[in-house]
């Protein structure tokens, strides 16, 4: 067959190393599904491909060994998977019409973790619904505590879910499995005056550690949801880095208005020699300077009284093309 292979990986199909041979891969955005969905996967695998089905590093699934001339049919099999999932695209008649925004993924939350500090999934769609479709090359990943299980400082954004502890010292027994946890899993924000327990607030990350371990309730987490913003982590050839810190103690909207103006700032600056516009947030913004990019990010977005932004933000990681690494 004559294949436009730019369109195939535009309609999420992989290209293998078998001539004439493709992958249908399906996205699920906060790696949340219902189970009937799996059904339809391997309806697709069996019917189409070889039978296997391989479950990808971003919450999504590749079905192996479709043939180019079942593309067709394959992604009339997709409609139901795409509508249950809830997928944002603009014709669910043909697959999908954008594959460079990789999936938004997510821990699995507060649904099921003790741990987490909010809803991951929830959070990760209301993103999926704002960015998708989109050809950009961005990562988003989201976790719910600190532990970062979703691997969140690896991505351009990292959202990684905090909480402000709320004490209640009547119910205090005075037992320090708060302060002992604190400094045995976390940070060592807490502390002992006149029997009672001290917040170092300076200190404390909002990991929720001392929620989790107070027997009597004298901890819980807060009303309002926090979050710390990581931006341009990345994996790759050249420079390998983790992203760091930009806002700490944010909400909800002040970090999806920011994604939304990131693109804004990748379409104004992104090469025009990047093939198929892939080209990593991170390279755009060291190419055009933090502050520029900064004063895009920013647009329009009011952050909270509690907010600590970081006015500048430096990553370094390994340099494969440096001569110091020679």
């Amino acid at each position: 067959m004559d294949i436009n292979t730019k369109k195939l990986k535009k309609n999420a199909f992989r290209v293998s190393k078998v001539r004439g041979i493709g992958a249908s891969r399906i996205r699920v955005p906060g790696g949340y599904l219902k189970s009937e969905i799996l059904g339809m996967v391997q309806e697709i695998a069996e019917k189409y491909g070889n039978g296997i089905v391989h479950l990808t590093s971003r919450q999504g699934f590749e079905i192996e060994g479709i043939k180019y001339e079942d593309m067709e049919a394959v992604n009339v099999m997709l409609k139901p998977i795409i509508e249950g999932l809830e997928i944002n695209q603009v014709d669910s008649e043909n697959g999908y019409q954008a594959s460079g925004t990789r999936n938004v993924s997510a821990c699995i939350g507060n649904n099921v973790c003790p741990f987490a500090n909010y809803n991951t999934a929830e959070f990760a769609k209301r993103i999926d619904k704002a960015i998708f479709p989109n050809d950009l090359h961005v990562k988003v990943a989201l976790t719910g505590c600190s532990n970062d299980c979703a691997k969140a400082r690896m991505q351009d954004f990292g959202i990684i879910g905090m909480t402000e502890p709320q004490y209640e010292a009547d119910r205090c027994i005075s037992c320090g499995a708060c302060v002992k946890a604190c400094k045995k899993l976390s940070v060592g924000a807490l502390s002992f005056d006149n029997y009672k327990v001290v917040r170092n607030t300076e200190k404390c990350i909002g990991c929720g550690v001392c929620v989790t371990k107070c027997p009597t309730r004298a901890w819980t987490r807060s009303k309002e949801k926090y979050y710390k913003l990581a931006i341009m982590g990345r994996t790759g050839k050249k420079n390998p880095r983790l992203a760091q810190d930009f806002l700490i103690w944010a909400d909800e909207e002040s970090i999806t208005k920011i994604i939304l103006n990131t693109y804004k700032f990748a379409d104004k600056y992104i090469s025009p020699d990047a093939p198929a516009r892939k080209e990593h947030i991170g390279y755009i913004i060291d190419r055009v300077g933090f502050e520029e990019y900064k004063k895009w990010a920013l647009d329009g977005v009011e952050l909270g009284p509690k907010v600590i932004k970081k006015d500048c933000v430096y990553w370094s990681g390994i340099h494969f093309n440096s001569n110091d690494n020679i």
